[in-house]
């Protein structure tokens, strides 16, 4: 009987329709800061929020009525809260702005515990089900750190607490922004930090160390050419065995990472792992959403010629294996102009529905709608997988966008196109094209060789010289504005590629890739921005934005499939009922909204926006933007509008949009 009503809750948690009706349902209002944080009780009978104001507020959801408002003695911004699962929703822990943890008693109203061991602002705190005592807090000082509420706690720097210490193998800037347990494997911890390297963690193989207190000013050693090992004055040892770590990032970042020209930072705001521990979601800030797949392992892109019996694509489990693949990267310096045409004809018959969809993302690809073909390319593959004429004809699509992470995406479809039909003429050539553009320019000049090799009667056209003539000129520039050196050379950390370790590059060398990606939101201005699961099944996949709205995707698609507006500047926060179709979230405003399926009246929600693709070309131009702008348009001062190539700033009323959150 209960696993009927677990199946039946299971399948009415959150559906197709109650997407499409999704609105907003009630707006709580009780703080006076932005609320930085949400957290449900594990019967979703209490919804907890923190804010800017130093206070804690239980409501409950049902009754739209605040319960109870407890006022903390944090004096720092509060990112993030948790019920610790020992204490039958009486015992929650915070993590603020002052560098500082609290456990506090609801019921006795009373802080029980302080614990000041980090010596940077605390941003998130997890807690499992399977260990009811322990909670671990990530903080920037480049800790994370586990507590034992049954042990009595001290704050000196003999406390052994330290679980992973990012400094070890990062330089002094590292900070750890967020972290996660699988729920099935409570063992397998994983950590975000200021960059776009996600790291697990087997925690089984570490044990705790402590990190002692020093002195910063002096930090001259830190920029000489050889990595010197910061951390030694802080951790008296390396508790990070070789293989209790395996690095997850989007394949196009790994080598674009290491250009220490690059502008734009990167920074995992936000980690979950699905319901059954097999995917893991990423909110990248300066990026896009990404889902790793824990299960079967994706070996990131690099070239790799097949022959007849050989697939392009190599997966990899067990977090020590290793591969041979190369390094990922992205350039804008391509310098051709050459348009790319979809296929017309398909080799095969396709379903009628299939079809319909190809011909419809034609359609818009001819008008020059490359994310409205691009859509519909992801409709027709969800449904019908193998056909390589859909994968390629998606390819130019991204190549024809081109937005963030879109080559490395084509590199992908062009590879997939290759497997299900080998005498591809246009995949085997765009594939060319892709490593050009990704800057890989040794393995571009190979491929376009072995493509006159194979394709001989293609050799002369004006493309195919075209873009050999561009990896010639790319070649011979002079070393460290191309990739002219190979950076797996002796398998030593190059002199160009900043301050790290030896072991913490090789880890990176083996970083997996992503499954899936989302686009549309913008997330640049704040480092707490949340992306979640939605669903029982996690079917949704959703996020807030920069632009004051929050996202849905399909999570297999890829595609969004609905755009709220949640706030008058930022969302920061989403969290699902655990078993209602009931969403909370959180911006910078001073308020929790609730969302749920309204009724089916035939009104139009103002809150709504129907045009994707506007939001989603806006978002991409924002990313973009200078970040001060950013910065300043974030704090009230300015406003960015930027159409095309042109960037336009403006003065606004300050007094109609004030707020007293800075950007992280």
């Amino acid at each position: 009987m209960e696993s009927a009503r677990r199946i039946v809750r299971s399948r009415l948690h959150v559906t197709d329709k109650f997407i499409e009706r999704l609105g907003l349902e009630e707006e709580l209002k009780g703080h006076e800061g932005c609320v930085n944080c949400l957290e449900w009780n594990t019967t979703g009978e209490l919804l907890a929020s923190a804010s800017d104001d130093v206070h804690i507020i239980l409501w409950c959801p049902f009754r739209k009525k605040k319960l109870k408002s407890i006022t903390t003695r944090h004096i720092g911004n509060i990112f993030s809260v948790k019920f610790l699962p020992s204490g039958r929703d009486n015992i929650i822990i915070s993590g603020s702005g002052d560098h500082q943890v609290h456990v506090h008693d609801i019921e006795a109203n009373e802080t029980l515990n302080i614990c000041s061991c980090s010596t940077g602002r605390v941003k998130r705190i997890a807690t499992h089900y399977l260990h009811p005592h322990l909670y671990w807090a990530a903080a920037e000082d480049g800790a994370i750190r586990q507590y034992d509420t049954r042990v009595p706690h001290s704050c000196s720097g003999n406390t052994k607490n330290v679980l992973v210490y990012l400094k070890k193998h990062l330089n002094d800037f590292a900070e750890a922004k967020c972290l996660a347990l699988n729920p099935c494997r409570p063992e397998m911890l994983a950590v975000g930090a200021n960059d776009p390297f996600v790291r697990l963690y087997d925690r089984r193989m570490i044990n705790l160390t402590h990190v002692k207190n020093r002195n910063l000013e002096s930090t001259s050693s830190l920029f000489n050419n050889s990595f010197l090992t910061v951390a030694d004055e802080l951790s008296q040892e390396d508790n990070l065995p070789p293989n209790c770590v395996q690095y997850f990032t989007a394949g196009h970042l790994n080598r674009r990472t290491m250009d220490l020209k690059s502008v734009r930072s990167f920074s995992t705001t936000y980690l979950i792992f699905s319901e059954n521990g097999e995917d893991l979601l990423v909110n990248l800030g300066g990026e896009h959403i990404y889902l790793f797949n824990m299960a079967q392992r994706r070996v990131a892109d690099s070239f790799h010629l097949p022959t007849s019996t050989e697939s392009f694509y190599k997966f990899s489990t067990g977090c020590s294996s290793s591969f041979n693949g190369g390094l990922n990267g992205q350039s804008n310096s391509h310098n051709e102009n050459i348009k790319e045409i979809y296929d017309e004809k398909p080799q095969e018959s396709l379903p009628e529905n299939i079809e319909g969809l190809r011909s419809s993302a034609n359609s818009l690809f001819k008008s020059e709608q490359f994310t409205g073909a691009i859509r519909l390319y992801n409709l027709a593959i969800s449904q019908y997988p193998d056909c390589a004429l859909l994968y390629g004809n998606r390819a130019a699509a991204y190549l024809n966008r081109d937005w963030d992470g879109d080559t490395y995406a084509a590199l992908r479809d062009c590879y997939m196109t290759l497997k299900l039909d080998p005498n591809h003429v246009k995949a085997f050539f765009r594939l060319a094209r892709c490593l050009y553009r990704l800057n890989w320019l040794k393995e571009a000049k190979r491929c376009l060789e072995e493509f006159k090799a194979k394709f001989p009667s293609h050799g002369s056209t004006h493309a195919t010289q075209a873009l050999e003539k561009d990896i010639k000129d790319a070649l011979k520039e002079p070393k460290g504005e191309k990739d002219s050196d190979d950076p797996n050379k002796n398998n030593k950390v190059p002199n160009w590629y900043g301050l790290c370790s030896q072991q913490e590059w090789e880890w990176r060398q083996k970083a997996f890739d992503y499954e899936k990606r989302y686009l549309g939101h913008c997330n640049t201005a704040t480092d707490i921005k949340e992306a979640n699961f939605f669903g029982s099944d996690g079917q949704y996949i959703v996020a807030g934005s920069d632009d004051g709205a929050l996202y849905v995707w399909d999570r297999q698609t890829e595609n969004n499939v609905k755009i709220l507006k949640g706030d008058s500047s930022i969302v920061n926060c989403l969290q699902p009922h655990p078993f209602l179709c009931l969403l909370a979230t959180s911006g910078i405003e001073p308020v929790v909204r609730l969302w749920s399926p309204q009724p089916e009246d035939g009104k139009v929600d103002s809150r709504e926006e129907t045009d994707f693709e506007k939001a989603a070309h806006k978002n991409q131009r924002r990313m973009k933007t200078d970040p001060f702008d950013i910065v300043l348009m974030n704090w009230g001062i300015r406003s960015v509008e930027q159409e095309e190539n042109v960037v336009r700033i403006r003065m606004t009323d300050r007094d109609n949009h004030t707020h007293t959150c800075r950007p992280s």
